[in-house]
C-alpha cells in the first residue's frame, strides 16, 4: 500500500498573499476615489458652480436660498439670460440680461417698462409682471439715461424691479463680461422646481 506524502503548507505565505492583494484593491479604490475628486474639484472650479441665492432681488424667478447651477460654457450673455455677477457689490449677484453691447436702455414712466433700442419690453417678456420697472428717484444714486451699453459689457436687472440693486444704480452700472461668472443653467432647489432654465 503506497502512502502519501503531504508537503506541508507554507503557512506564512498564504496570509501575505491574501493580504498583498488587500492592500492593491485598496489602493486601487483610493485612486479612484481621488480621481474622482479631482474631477469634480475641477468642474465646480472651472465649469460648474452651485449658486444659493441670497436675497430678494429675482423675485419671483428665484427666491432667498434657491440653488442654481452657473456654468461658463453656456456662451456669452444674451438678452433674457440668468448671471452671477462678481465684482460689483460686495456679494455676488445674480440678475438678468436685458441689453448687450450696443444696445440703447432708456425706461418709460408712463408705462413702466424697460426700453431697449427704441422697443418697449413688457415684464411679461420675463415671466415677471408687466408695468413694474421704473427708475428710482435717487439723485446721486441712479445713472442717468438713456445709457448705451459699451462694448464687452451688459446691463442687467432683477426681476423684483421694486427692490434690486442693479444696472441703473452707479454702485453697480454696465457689468464687465469678465465679471460674469456664469450663467444659470439648472434650478437644482428647491426639488419641486427644479429643472433647465428657460
Amino acid at each position: 500500500m503506497s502512502s502519501t506524502t503531504q508537503v506541508p503548507l507554507n503557512q506564512e505565505q498564504q496570509p501575505q498573499r491574501a493580504g498583498t492583494s488587500f492592500v492593491r484593491s485598496a489602493l486601487e479604490w483610493a485612486e479612484t476615489i481621488v480621481m474622482a475628486v479631482v474631477l469634480v474639484a475641477v468642474v465646480f472650479t472651472f465649469l460648474a458652480r452651485i449658486i444659493t441665492v441670497d436675497g430678494r432681488s429675482m423675485e419671483p424667478t428665484y427666491h432667498n436660498g434657491d440653488r442654481v447651477l452657473v456654468t461658463k460654457l453656456a456662451g456669452a450673455p444674451q438678452q433674457g439670460d440668468v448671471v452671477i455677477v462678481v465684482n460689483a457689490l460686495e456679494e455676488p449677484i445674480i440678475k438678468r440680461v436685458i441689453a448687450t453691447e450696443g444696445q440703447t436702455v432708456d425706461f418709460d414712466p408712463q408705462q413702466g417698462e424697460v426700453v431697449v433700442d427704441g422697443e418697449v419690453l413688457p415684464g411679461s417678456t420675463f415671466g415677471i409682471e408687466d408695468g413694474i420697472t421704473f427708475l428710482p428717484d435717487l439723485p446721486g444714486q441712479v445713472l442717468e439715461f438713456p445709457q448705451t451699453v459699451p462694448e464687452g459689457c451688459v446691463f442687467v436687472l432683477g426681476d423684483n424691479r421694486g427692490n434690486s440693486t442693479d444696472s441703473r444704480f452707479v454702485s453697480v452700472g454696465m457689468v464687465d463680461l469678465r465679471n460674469i461668472l456664469g450663467k444659470a443653467v439648472f434650478q437644482l432647489y428647491p426639488f419641486s422646481q427644479a429643472g433647465f432654465v428657460s
